[in-house]
């Protein structure tokens, strides 16, 4: 992809280097020499980019930055500014639509990114799931944020019955151990997967089985609602519930009807008598 980077030759002179600010001295309110030399169209990839090194740089130099499309050329000076903690949503999210998968996850996950705006990246990182490879899905799986891991261990069941070949069948069994593993994913993300109409059998059984998820007493509640428990599961899990929370619990439930049943009996049969 070109930078769109310039020769020394063609670099007016005083443009030649960078600010000689850094990025811990205030740059102040926008005056019209910051406004013009982010509307330069000779303006320099380092340049832009040690501009975009202030944290409080005003966001109508950050807006003018973002029409300047020689600038723009570069993939660095992109990135940057989808980036600055300043850069208004209209610019930023539009931006980070053209950017490639592993750029909107680096933007995503950056500390400086406003909370509203990783949403939205997240967003177009999901949307682009299906069509993503393999690796590239591996690669989100294991780095990308929750919300993000949390749609892989869905969307895996979505791609699976296109899988015609066991090879195939296995990669996509490791995005979804991948995904669990994500040290980003959170309880109530795993909660809500497991939930959710399109969790299959294979993702009810692997975070059953989970050696991190399965112990939490809020997850093995929601997997008592799932379907796709195993009765063996099922049996462990409703141990440690009262009888009356467990009989509301499967009231909720769509285990099928023998599989409550069952849970049902061994509840009164393990609980102690009533006192007199």
């Amino acid at each position: 992809m070109s930078e769109g980077e310039m020769s020394e030759e063609t670099i007016p002179e005083h443009k030649a280097a960078p600010p000689s600010t850094t990025s811990a001295t205030p740059i102040g309110p926008a005056p019209a020499d910051l406004l013009r030399t982010a509307a330069d169209p000779d303006l320099t990839e380092d340049f832009a980019l040690a501009l975009l090194k202030h944290p409080d740089l005003p966001p109508e130099v950050i807006e003018q930055l973002a029409k300047n499309t020689n600038a723009l050329k570069s993939r660095k000076v992109k990135i940057a500014l989808a980036s600055h903690p300043k850069t208004p949503r209209h610019v930023s999210v539009p931006l980070a639509r053209q950017f490639y998968t592993f750029d909107l996850m680096k933007v995503a996950l950056s500390p400086t990114v406003p909370a509203d705006v990783k949403v939205a990246v997240d967003d177009v990182l999901i949307s682009r799931l299906k069509t993503g490879t393999t690796g590239e899905r591996l690669t989100l799986a294991r780095r990308a944020s929750g919300r993000v891991a949390a749609a892989l261990l869905l969307d895996v069941e979505t791609i699976s019955p296109k899988i015609i070949d066991a090879k195939t069948a296995a990669r996509e069994t490791r995005v979804m151990q991948a995904a669990l593993e994500n040290p980003r994913l959170t309880e109530a993300l795993v909660i809500n997967s497991v939930l959710r109409p399109a969790a299959s059998a294979a993702l009810v059984h692997a975070v059953a089985q989970h050696a991190k998820w399965s112990p939490r007493r809020e997850i093995r509640a929601a997997l008592l609602r799932t379907e796709h428990l195993s009765l063996a599961r099922a049996l462990e899990f409703s141990r440690e519930i009262s009888g009356p929370l467990l009989h509301e619990l499967l009231t909720a439930s769509r285990l099928p009807a023998p599989v409550k049943d069952q849970l049902l009996r061994e509840s009164q049969t393990s609980s102690p008598p009533a006192s007199c």
